[in-house]
């Protein structure tokens, strides 16, 4: 179970970060510069971002202990991609078209089966 909780924690930093980062690059925030440190600094969804990445990035470490590469990757990476598509309509009212629905249910039946055999 500690397993997939790692993984779930994954997926949700990975889909936190993304939607930081994409509030951090939204007017009237800009990409952090160093030419004028004080707008880099103040940028607090970027940096709040890029630490999620790295969280992300140490939870899928801890996962591929504890699953195989070709169940731990497709899940996260699935699993980021569902709860960034949802969080794009939810947060930014971006369009949600059927077909994203679509694809987004069978990417999760493809992922089922895949680690169908390892639960």
């Amino acid at each position: 179970m500690m397993k997939w909780m790692i993984l779930l924690l994954g997926i949700l930093s990975n889909a936190s970060a993304s939607v930081l980062i994409k509030i951090a690059m939204t007017a009237p925030r800009r990409f952090p510069s160093l030419t004028d440190p004080l707008s880099a600094l103040s940028n607090w969804p970027f940096w709040l971002g890029l630490g999620l990445y790295g969280a992300a990035f140490l939870l899928y470490a801890a996962a591929l202990a504890r699953l195989p590469l070709n169940v731990a990757h497709p899940v996260l990476t699935a699993g980021a991609v569902a709860a960034v598509a949802m969080s794009s309509v939810l947060i930014f009212r971006e369009p949600f078209h059927w077909t994203t629905g679509v694809g987004i249910l069978l990417v999760i039946a493809g992922v089922a089966l895949i680690t169908a055999r390892v639960a």
